[in-house]
């Protein structure tokens, strides 16, 4: 039997005790069938640890105690005491912030000081932001309808909710979820990534010092196939929130159907465009278009993965873009200091992310940088150096297709009219960037774009008070600010009669 406590090194020279077990009414239990699953380092392909991963029988175990959690405990008291778990909950990953960094930078491949330590305190404020919230979150409003009337609302949590978790920000995505969740309301049942489970495990310990109700949070490691697919069919589960790809978000959302109906918030994949218009000031529309692409190694759906740009600045971009990346883009293992570009999550994502860059070649697209495994990285580790592809055309696989790591692809158009239009010729519409100094022509952009979100003259600006979230496939609801404590709720007609008589 593995042990359900293990030690881990990691390579800057911590060592940190770490849970290996299903976190179930509190406590670390073995899985029922005791199979595990290993985690990898992906900076040198070695192996770290072993988590246990849950059965159908496990999961079933969790929303149980989820579901005696919300009826005898949760949904008993107020919301300024659910507010007050939160609070110490978001004090406490500040406290464990550079253990939390340690496990998210060697689970998930991100530089510990360069990207990892911003998940993890971003993760805190979410605690803390949604803390705020909860002391009114069950607040509804009177509706004046007549005179013979009293007429309000209730918002009510759904009781037991979901979450499966991705792999490319592991910290903020069980933030996004779990702290609107309980401060709607609600419990959560949560299915890590089988690729990054281990700071979701040592968040458990937090939830233990901050002496939260056994079972309001229940976390588990599993296969998609199975813990997945069990959580969206469950029956005592009434909402699921998933991030992750749209292939396997439409996969949830029809086994909810197919069950309890129950509803569905899904933020799944992008291929946001980022446009350049010939009034732009050029050096920052290069050094925020890197930076949309290549921080976290391309591995965010709202990464700005399809530059379209002006066609008088299209040469000197390229050439810009071209020397800033190779400058300020730094590969290496995590814990090196002053890299800020590491290995993909896995070996299969590094295999998939090559062949598009072959693919790419083969149809006619310029590497102008990039295009491979970097000479200088530890070869045993699943890297690819950020690559910029010009000259593409809107049928390559490369600007179709989510690709999901360190590569871009670059176009040219003429008027305003046809980069809305190439913009929007895509199945997705997750985010959408656009520079320019004309206030009139980014109106004209923001209100044509087929998009969730729209973010002028920066990139990768998610702010946790915004709704984040996509049209067409990129899914359906909204995560962070008020739209995602709503996203838990469910909203109540009141209607009664003050004197009316038939």
């Amino acid at each position: 039997m593995y042990p359900l406590e293990v030690e881990v090194s990691i390579p800057n020279g911590n060592k940190h005790q770490l849970p290996t077990g299903l976190f179930i009414d509190n406590e670390f239990v073995a899985s029922s069938d005791g199979a595990t699953i290993e985690v990898e380092n992906p900076g040198n392909g070695e192996n770290i640890c072993s988590v246990y991963i849950a059965t159908k029988e496990d999961i079933d175990r969790a929303v149980d105690s989820a579901e005696d959690a919300f009826l005898n405990r949760w949904s008993t008291i107020s919301g300024k005491m659910r507010g007050e778990y939160l609070y110490k909950i978001a004090d406490l990953i500040v406290k464990y912030s550079s253990e939390l960094a340690d496990l998210e930078a060697i689970e998930a491949g991100k530089p510990k000081d360069t990207n990892a330590i911003f998940d993890v305190l971003h993760s805190a404020d979410v605690f803390r932001y949604y803390a705020g919230k909860a002391i009114s979150a069950q607040d509804g409003k009177t509706v004046e309808t007549e005179l013979s009337k009293f007429t309000y609302t209730i918002y009510e949590p759904y009781g037991v909710c979901a979450a499966v978790i991705a792999w490319n920000f592991p910290m903020s995505t069980f933030a996004w979820k779990v702290a609107p969740c309980l401060a709607a309301g609600n419990t959560m049942v949560i299915k890590t990534a089988e690729l990054t489970p281990l700071s979701a495990l040592y968040m458990c310990k937090i939830f233990q010092e901050a002496e939260l109700p056994k079972g309001v949070v229940n976390v588990t490691c599993g296969l998609g196939a199975v813990a997945g697919v069990h959580l969206s069919e469950h029956n005592k589960i009434h909402k699921i929130s998933f991030t992750g790809s749209t292939g396997v978000g439409k996969i949830i959302q029809q086994s909810a159907a197919k069950s309890n109906l129950k509803y569905c918030t899904l933020e799944c994949g992008g291929k946001s465009p980022l446009v350049i218009l010939e009034d732009a000031d050029l050096e920052q529309a290069v050094k925020w278009a890197a930076f949309g692409i290549f921080s976290n190694k391309g591995e965010i759906c709202t990464a700005s993965s399809r530059i379209y740009v002006q066609e008088s600045l299209y040469d000197k971009f390229l050439t810009l873009l071209k020397d800033h990346v190779e400058e300020a883009y730094v590969q290496g293992e995590q814990f090196v200091p002053g890299v800020n570009v590491g290995p993909t999550v896995c070996k299969a994502q590094q295999e998939k992310i090559l062949g598009y860059i072959e693919s790419a070649r083969q149809e006619g697209g310029r590497i102008i940088t990039g295009g491979g495994i970097p000479k200088t990285t530890n070869p045993k580790g699943y890297y690819i150096e950020p690559t910029v592809i010009a000259d593409c055309t809107q049928d390559m696989r490369v600007v179709r297709e989510e690709i999901f790591g360190p590569v871009v692809t670059v176009s040219k158009f003429t008027s305003d009219e046809e980069a809305i239009k190439l913009s929007n010729d895509s199945e997705y519409g997750l985010a959408a960037y656009l520079f320019t100094r004309d206030i009139q022509r980014s109106q004209n952009y923001i209100r044509k774009v087929q998009s969730g979100q729209v973010f002028v003259n920066y990139t990768f600006a998610a702010d946790l008070r915004m709704p984040f979230g996509g049209y067409k496939t990129s899914g359906n609801g909204r995560e962070l600010g008020d739209e995602g404590l709503k996203a838990f709720q469910q909203v109540k007609a009141v209607h009664i009669n003050l004197g009316a008589t038939l």
